[in-house]
């Protein structure tokens, strides 16, 4: 019997090349600002229209500023990349949705939102973080400028099939435990290496638990353990998430689609590459001390010592602890903060801010804390507003900014300072990663939100109890 991914990879082979990759067809094509502009002018290179516009969809996300988006992007280089991106739409007739579109927003938050994203498909896009979209039970992986020429031009793509894993988790999750959790938890078990070459599939009752935008977040990060893609079989929570959206089937389609869905799942006696299993038991909340996502830990441990780590392990990790200005086998619960970051596509959806909320209301941002709100999508933002979660954060002294990847990495004006320590939702913390010498620890959005109020690392179940 094949496993789920397997039954969507297979669907959608178009031919084998004989000790080569596999012609695979691809249902969504998403693009940014950063990584297309190369691709459509190899099209006009070769004098080339794109073979099936109507499934790609465009949307700047990682260069535009989170204030007075109505106004001309005063830095030149991101308006020249926005600017080409709403030029190649255009050129192309492709579906494109600009700053001040209430359709925009980061491109892994408004694929799911909108319904463009649905079970069974094939979608790719260049952003490592595309592996998102596999929480919906579609194959979905990142690729290079010149692949994703390739499917502009084609709808196809050349990819050598990657093995397949599966991560279950059993038990229920504790207390003040979520998505960002168990990856976090993941990473720091299976090193960021530990599923390079292979497409995760998550398990397991814990998983079955996690809500759609829990789902979203958990598949996200499975590019930071070196996955091709992370994927979660459909049920009835992604039913109710998809039914109703502006690009979901609807009347009969949607009767038949679900129908499909149904099937999408590994069968009982499905064979994978690799089988690992976790205790959801022992998953805390988690935070990170070093310039990797694997280097996570409890928020109530201490940073691991080096006694028993060889010279090379030993170098790379003192050579952290030296960025981060931190010493091994000390705690972080206390340790002084300055920034503070809600969003970015791992943890800028609507649920994320419910759980922030649900901290801070009642308290008062600590005043030396700068704190960037930043929603994922403009729908997000509306949300928000709809739900009073704007009159909470404002009321604790929070200012919600407008969407885009912010603070998740140094391509926009959201840059925290050299030397300053910031609890972010991202998903990445490496060196330099939110701006030249900038100290991340990424966290969760309860994490995130008490350590907002206190103004050091907290462990967010003392807002819990």
């Amino acid at each position: 019997m094949n496993t789920l991914f397997d039954k969507i990879w297979d669907s959608h082979v178009v031919q084998k090349v004989d000790d080569g990759p596999t012609q695979l067809y691809i249902d969504r094509l998403y693009c940014h600002e950063v990584t297309s502009p190369q691709a459509f002018d190899g099209l006009r290179e070769r004098g080339l229209q794109c073979f099936r516009p109507k499934q790609i969809f465009c949307m700047p996300d990682h260069n535009t500023p989170t204030h007075d988006q109505d106004k001309p992007i005063a830095d030149a280089i991101s308006k020249k990349q926005v600017d080409t991106l709403e030029r190649n739409a255009r050129d192309f007739g492709l579906s494109y949705y600009g700053m001040m579109n209430r359709k925009n927003g980061i491109i892994h938050v408004v694929g799911p939102e909108r319904g463009l994203t649905l079970p069974g498909m094939t979608i790719v896009c260049g952003d490592s973080h595309t592996s998102t979209h596999g929480a919906l039970g579609a194959v979905a992986f990142g690729i290079g400028t010149s692949e994703v020429e390739m499917v502009l031009a084609s709808q196809c793509i050349l990819q050598t099939k990657p093995k397949s894993m599966r991560i279950t988790i059993d038990g229920k999750l504790k207390k003040g435990v979520i998505a960002k959790d168990i990856a976090l938890y993941l990473m720091s078990k299976m090193t960021t290496s530990g599923a390079t070459g292979y497409f995760v599939e998550y398990a397991g009752e814990a998983i079955r638990s996690l809500t759609m935008e829990g789902r979203l977040t958990l598949c996200n990060l499975s590019i930071e353990m070196g996955a091709r893609g992370g994927m979660i079989a459909p049920d009835e929570t992604t039913f109710a998430y998809i039914k109703g959206r502006e690009f979901a089937p609807k009347g009969e389609a949607w009767d038949k689609a679900v129908a499909y869905w149904r099937t999408l799942k590994s069968g009982n006696d499905a064979v994978f590459d690799k089988e690992i299993g976790f205790d959801a038991a022992d998953i805390n909340p988690m935070i990170t001390y070093g310039t990797n996502p694997g280097m996570g830990m409890a928020i109530t441990d201490s940073i691991p010592t080096t006694d028993k780590m060889d010279e090379v392990v030993k170098t790379s990790f003192n050579k952290s602890m030296s960025y981060m200005g931190f010493t091994p086998g000390e705690k972080l619960l206390g340790k002084k903060i300055d920034y503070v970051f809600l969003g970015s596509c791992t943890n800028g959806r609507i649920e994320d801010f419910r759980a922030f909320a649900s901290i801070v209301k009642g308290h008062k941002k600590a005043d030396h804390v700068i704190a960037w709100i930043v929603p994922g999508s403009w729908e997000v933002d509306k949300q928000i507003r709809d739900e009073g979660i704007d009159t909470i954060l404002r009321e604790a002294g929070f200012e919600i900014r407008q969407p885009g990847c912010s603070a998740c990495l140094a391509m926009n004006d959201d840059k925290i300072p050299a030397g300053k320590y910031a609890v972010s939702t991202s998903n990445r913390n490496f060196e330099g990663r939110q701006g030249p010498g900038a100290r991340t620890l990424l966290a969760g959005p309860l994490a995130a939100a008490a350590a907002a109020i206190t103004g050091c690392i907290t462990d967010p179940r003392e807002f819990m109890k």
